[in-house]
């Protein structure tokens, strides 16, 4: 292999794995960073994790110019372009070019769809068949690709991409994916329904670089299935590991990147256009999730520290503000775990007042704060509500927000069945998210409608509904619906007043109970 630049400059590589808990996935790593390092054997080739195992990626980099690379390409040792490629790595990238400003950084792009790895794909579903004394035709064979899954519909589609390739140059009866973990459908989900196609033999396929967690798993589902079924054959083809070919494509993205050809998909990248579905993410900022666990190998931390939580820190005229509030009525006749709600309606409304017709159902305040920590989600009905929410609080929480009132899919919901855009909105809030939501309505007695609808007629239950609209029109009927609804904790009133900094204000009430329990209690 010839060096990625001349010999007046020596190059480097790091290979950036993600890194596991499982000690086997961590040597196969290694293992193929020994591969690379025959293979491009002019370079300085060193490695590094984003979490779980030792060295950093930082150390690994650091050690890279040590050794005296002038050029460094860091190459993300991932099949497909998700979270990891996108926003960890990325931001690791733009820490090494500060730490070492007199240093050319390049980053590479992930492994993909490369010719190299179809072969190794056809290469270990060849040695399944292998194994079996039976001949059996591909047209009466069903190839089950298992993808990781993960939130980017991009990198999922990638493994369906990867499943009709082979079906179609491999002569496969069908092919179906799934995958081990986020995505649906699941692995033993996946293969049930495989098996129902009535194919005489199914070959299972981890699309995974090394074993670990996952790849145990897959085979796990896949030994269960041919219990249930002792008819069926089931063949487990061998995930990708510490192969040549695997070395070659790392080594190529390394060059690609070096050379300015790093080459990514950013057509279908929910943080560049807008998917259909992911509307929310364009433009979202890029966040390394992994800091708290870099560096923490498998035998010393299993499982990663619990992060420390300081008590909320108002602004002092905020804390000026609530200290009138404390002493401008007599709050005896309120339950001690309300306050923090009631007050910042106070506070938003500028009317004591204000909290005289709030309902509570029993016990809401304590499950909407475990409701908020559990599902770290908020689902809100117009981009007031969303806006209005403390955003040091959710980030500090890991709390998401959606709003789904202005996205394309929602007018045309709206449009189609004849309701409101805030009620579409909440629809299709239920229809992604299913029940592990948490849901402010503030501005849209309509968006209160459908909610008690989607939860009395179709079992939808939501952890908690704000209910706090504003106005004359279905405003007092909405809010009775809801406060009669018995299936899920509530909070509404009574009336006309109300507003989505009214919801809002709930939300950031419950965010402050939630982070100072958590900072008294010392949990993370």
């Amino acid at each position: 292999m010839n060096a990625l630049l001349s010999t007046s400059a020596r190059s480097g590589i790091v290979i950036a794995g993600h890194g596991s808990r499982d000690p086997d996935a961590v040597r196969e790593f290694e293992s193929l960073v020994m591969l690379i390092k025959e293979r491009a054997s002019q370079d300085v080739v060193t490695h590094g994790y984003l979490e779980f195992s030792t060295p950093t990626i930082g150390e690994a980099a650091q050690a890279c110019v040590a050794e005296g690379a002038d050029q460094v390409a860091l190459v993300p040792a991932v099949l497909l372009a998700a979270r990891h490629a996108k926003n960890d790595m990325p931001v690791e990238m733009l820490a090494l070019a500060r730490d070492f400003p007199d240093k050319d950084f390049h980053f590479g792009a992930p492994m993909s769809l490369d010719p190299k790895l179809l072969q190794l794909a056809q290469e270990r579903i060849v040695e399944a068949e292998g194994t079996s004394p039976r001949t059996v035709r591909r047209q009466d064979t069903c190839l089950v690709v298992v993808g990781r899954g993960t939130t980017d519909p991009d990198a999922n589609g990638e493994v369906a991409k990867l499943a009709r390739m082979l079906e179609e140059g491999m002569g496969f009866g069908a092919a179906y994916v799934c995958y081990s973990g986020t995505a649906q459908p699941l692995v033993a989900d996946g293969l049930r329904r495989a098996a129902r196609l009535g194919y005489e033999r199914i070959v299972v396929l981890p699309f995974f670089l090394f074993d670990g967690v996952l790849v145990k798993r897959i085979y796990a589902a896949a030994d269960a299935l041919c219990e249930r079924e002792p008819g069926l054959e089931v063949l487990k083809a061998k995930y990708f590991g510490a192969h040549p070919l695997v070395a070659d494509v790392l080594i190529d993205r390394a060059r690609e990147a070096v050379a300015g050809r790093a080459a990514m998909n950013c057509s279908l990248c929910k943080y560049r256009v807008q998917i259909v579905g992911f509307e929310q993410q364009v433009g979202e900022p890029q966040r390394a999730h992994h800091l708290a666990v870099r560096g923490l190998s498998a035998q010393a931390a299993p499982v990663p520290a619990p992060a420390a939580y300081g008590k909320y820190v108002p602004h002092p005229i905020e804390a000026e503000s609530f200290r009138i509030i404390a002493a401008g009525r007599d709050w005896s006749a309120f339950p001690p775990e309300q306050l923090t709600v009631l007050q910042r309606i106070v506070h938003t409304s500028g009317d004591f007042d204000a909290v005289d017709d709030l309902y509570f159902s029993p016990g809401v305040i304590d499950s909407g704060i475990r409701a908020l920590l559990r599902c770290k989600r908020v689902v809100t009905d117009v981009t007031m509500v969303q806006t209005g929410l403390k955003r040091a609080l959710l980030e500090e929480l890991g709390i998401d927000t959606w709003c789904g009132v202005h996205d394309r899919e929602t007018h045309l919901m709206a449009e189609q069945h004849g309701i409101t855009r805030a009620a579409a909105g909440i629809r299709r809030g239920w229809e992604k998210f299913g029940n592990d939501v948490v849901v402010a309505i503030g501005d849209a007695p309509t968006a209160i409608v459908e909610a008690v609808r989607l939860i009395r007629d179709h079992g939808w239950r939501p952890q908690l509904v704000i209910g706090l609209p504003v106005g004359f029109v279905g405003t007092r009927e909405s809010k009775d619906e809801l406060r009669r609804c018995l299936q899920v904790p509530r909070i509404t009133n009574s009336g006309t007043r109300g507003g989505s900094p009214w919801a809002a204000s709930v939300v950031n009430g419950l965010l402050i109970d939630a982070l100072n329990g958590l900072a008294a209690s010392g949990a993370g």
